[in-house]
């Protein structure tokens, strides 16, 4: 098992049987992905639709709405318009 060592900076090496396993090239970059107590590196190659659900949402959190937040965005906006506050 390869093992890498966190220098004073927070930076790693990853080893080069982890490179080779992952076909890494220098300059390229990786995603850490955090899963309870473990990090796990995944190669960022691809578009940004290749990451999707990379992201946990906590359970007691809903998605935003993004509409709804322009909405009520536009309607402050026209209300201060109209009120001049």
């Amino acid at each position: 098992m390869p093992i890498a060592l966190l220098t004073s900076k927070g930076q790693i090496t990853v080893p080069k049987e982890v490179r080779k396993a992952l076909n890494l090239k220098p300059s390229e970059k990786v995603i850490v992905v955090v899963e309870g107590d473990q990090a796990v590196l995944k190669p960022l190659k691809g578009n940004i639709l290749d990451i999707g659900g990379s992201v946990k949402i906590p359970d007691n959190e809903k998605p935003v709405d993004f509409r709804k937040v322009r909405e009520k965005v536009r309607k402050k906006v026209a209300e201060k318009t109209v009120t001049g506050r």
